[in-house]
């Protein structure tokens, strides 16, 4: 579970606030809220896939590695082995998860764009920094330690989030 968990948790968080950066700086412009949706969709798609390949990547690369010093005081190899079948599964799941979370997590800023009429970029910005306290809530039930002391660091990195690319004149 704390390993799926973590990969809830970056994906979520990742997903949530680089769209919800795209939307800051896409609702600035002078377009219109159907071209918000089509950025924002846009960078959930790609963070989506490259969380989900860069992770698949990088677990394939350890888990392999932790194959083969398994397999060298064994002098075979582990191919088609318990063990092996294991370490695929858990490639994938960890890929897909990763990647799946970053996408769900997305869709939160976009959610305002497309189901309210007025408020659309406040309603936003609320609707992610509410969600990163659940996810806050998450990981403090997850690591079984103060449930508000992760609340404050996911909430408060949201709102940091905010101000960094309100300041940097992308909201504006």
């Amino acid at each position: 579970m704390s390993e799926r968990g973590r990969y809830v948790i970056l994906g979520s968080v990742d997903g949530l606030l680089a769209v919800l950066g795209v939307v800051i700086g896409a609702s600035s412009a002078s377009v219109g809220d159907h071209f918000v949706v089509q950025a924002a969709l846009g960078g959930a798609v790609a963070l989506a896939l490259t969380n989900g390949v860069g992770s698949y990547l990088a677990e394939s690369a350890v888990e392999q590695g932790k194959l083969a010093m398994l397999s060298k005081p064994l002098l075979r190899s582990l191919k088609g082995t318990y063990l092996e079948v294991a370490a695929r599964h858990k490639i994938w799941t960890d890929s897909i998860t990763h990647g799946g979370a970053s996408f769900v997590g997305s869709l939160v800023p976009i959610s305002p764009f497309v189901l309210l009429q007025t408020h659309r970029l406040e309603a936003s910005i609320v609707l992610s920094i509410l969600t990163l306290g659940v996810l806050g809530v998450y990981s403090g039930r997850l690591a079984r330690q103060s449930m508000l002391v992760h609340i404050v660091r996911m909430v408060g990195l949201g709102i940091a989030i905010v101000i960094v690319v309100t300041l940097l004149g992308v909201g504006n």
